[in-house]
């Protein structure tokens, strides 16, 4: 099979579930990060809430799917494997982003903590909090085949906290 006929194999076997079968990704994975968000909101009224969030742990697509109860993960695990390039590529960009911001805010986050800044607390959190918004608004629009990402100014703005 040629690649373009092995992913339209794909996009009819992940017809009529959760998986887009404009890019074979599935919304699902952005749950992962929904907690994290939920996490950190809660970190200035509940500094302590900051220990929950260091636990918290950068999780691969497939490694999602494998610890959760989706009905179709095996699909979605095994459809990862067939996520054309111009999907996956900028879909992989983002959630390193993601990442990053989580790794970096945790340290600052509990760092301001420490210095028991309660105003740089919130005002830093809720920075936070919006720009892992904006950059899983970013990978939910990959996965329903959006093109559109950020421009490297945005994405500079958005992990410069």
């Amino acid at each position: 099979m040629t690649d373009e006929a092995d992913f339209a194999a794909w996009q009819k076997k992940v017809e009529g579930t959760n998986i887009s079968s404009t890019t074979l990704l599935a919304t699902d994975y952005l749950n992962h990060f929904n907690e994290i968000v939920m996490l950190l909101e809660m970190v200035p009224d509940m500094p302590d809430m900051i220990e929950d969030c260091k636990e918290w742990a950068p999780k691969s697509y497939q490694d999602h799917f494998r610890d959760s109860a989706f009905s179709d993960r095996e699909l979605a695990i095994e459809a990862y494997d067939h996520v054309p390039s111009r999907f996956r590529d900028p879909f992989e960009e983002t959630i390193n982003h993601l990442n990053t911001i989580v790794g970096h805010a945790n340290t600052q986050l509990d760092a301001i903590i420490a210095e028991g800044n309660e105003e740089l607390l919130r005002e830093t959190a809720n920075a936070v909090t919006k720009s892992l918004q904006r950059f899983m608004d970013v990978a939910s629009g990959i996965i329903h085949g959006s093109a559109k990402t950020m421009s490297q100014d945005e994405i500079d703005a958005a992990l410069d906290l």
